[in-house]
């Protein structure tokens, strides 16, 4: 048997309440919780017999369901969405949430930490654990937020990394050269695109004849693993955008495409289905790729090359710094980019003049974008193509 003792405070007296019999331990703790709340919090609520059943994943499923949506961008919802099924299910799903204590959670830390996760994701776990937590304190699911009451500590984010400089871009070129990734890092490195606009993009935007190619869509963020046909993509995040190819970069897309070509011919040959999304970048079956696998993919790809680490996202970074420090032409480097006008007049320190900005640099011709690029292109691909 279990017995539940409270101390608290009334008209500025010390009290106790008491209560005994419990069965379990479980029943004590649940029922010593809810009385500490009432009696501390007059305007406390107890939870009802279906939220104090209600396990974690329960719990932050029907949360993330309401939440999401209406609260959180796309990207970060299916951050979010991730992070639970991968990094927090597994550990403490099961738990109900009234039990959940700063305990279970440290333990849950600990153990992401020795698989081997980064401190970074670990932190980001974390931060869904306290949004989620707080939400079901406020709603009066539980009494305190165990979130807040962690002994785990996280250090000092380590600063970002610096972007790769030519000499860096060109030894990982040399790295993925006749890989299916030569492409990949191409657009991201050397262009600047998204990753969301990379697995976006389609042969029916690629005009080989014209040497150019629109980034004007990209991945929907909520697209299923097992997807196999896509329907409807999503838009750019920024502006709509057409891009010289370089004669540097044509080869990479023919032989891209020519890979394409040869895994169609091979499923048709083997009877087995292909489904033609008309994707540049695509499984071998044509199905749409997961931007969360080749970023998983990406840094291990680093480390067998025993090259600094960075982000897939940071070959975008690299692009901007690489070409503008070749060329100095931001506006042009922000075109390239997709940057909207207003971030480009901030970064030219024009915010408060737009017009000045609009009149002197929105007819950015196709012409100057092709010299921007062949110049970075030249620097780190020119001596590869000649020898």
């Amino acid at each position: 048997m279990y017995d539940v003792n409270v101390k608290y405070k009334s008209g500025g007296k010390s009290k106790t309440y008491s209560r005994k019999g419990f069965l379990t331990k479980k029943d004590a703790l649940q029922h010593e919780a809810e009385m500490k709340a009432k009696l501390t919090n007059p305007a406390y609520t107890p939870p009802s017999a279906v939220q104090r059943k209600m396990t974690v994943q329960e719990y932050m499923t029907e949360w993330i369901d309401r939440h999401g949506s209406a609260n959180l961008r796309p990207s970060t919802e299916a951050s979010y969405r991730s992070h639970m099924k991968n990094h927090i299910f597994p550990y403490i799903g099961d738990v109900f949430l009234n039990q959940l204590s700063p305990a279970m959670l440290d333990d849950m830390y600990r153990q992401l930490a020795e698989k081997g996760l980064s401190q970074s994701s670990v932190k980001y776990a974390h931060r869904i654990m306290g949004v989620s937590l707080e939400h079901a304190r406020r709603y009066h699911y539980i009494s305190s937020n165990p979130a807040r009451d962690i002994l785990t500590k996280f250090g000092k984010q380590s600063k970002t990394p610096d972007p790769y400089t030519v000499d860096q871009m060109r030894q990982l070129l040399a790295v993925v050269m006749g890989t299916e990734w030569e492409l990949i890092v191409v657009l991201g490195g050397l262009y600047g695109l998204r990753l969301s606009e990379i697995i976006g993009l389609r042969w029916r935007n690629v005009d080989l004849a014209e040497n150019t190619f629109g980034v004007v869509e990209q991945l929907p963020f909520n697209t299923p693993a097992n997807t196999t046909v896509i329907s409807e993509m999503a838009p750019v995040k920024s502006s709509e955008r057409t891009l010289p190819i370089t004669p540097l970069v044509r080869p990479y897309f023919e032989r891209h495409l020519e890979l394409q070509k040869e895994q169609k011919r091979f499923a048709k040959q083997s009877g087995n289905l292909y489904f033609d999304n008309d994707l540049v970048f695509a499984k071998p079956n044509g199905s749409p790729k997961r931007r969360e696998r080749i970023s998983a993919n990406f840094g291990q790809l680093l480390r067998h090359a025993e090259m600094p680490h960075i982000r897939f996202h940071d070959l975008r970074h690299t692009a901007a710094t690489n070409m503008h420090q070749l060329t100095g032409d931001f506006y042009t480097v922000g075109q390239i980019l997709g940057h909207s006008l207003k971030g480009i007049g901030i970064q030219l320190q024009l915010s408060n003049n737009l017009e000045a900005v609009t009149a002197q640099y929105v007819d950015v011709r196709m012409e100057r974008k092709l010299y921007v690029l062949n110049i970075y292109h030249e620097a780190v691909l020119g001596s590869s193509e000649k020898t």
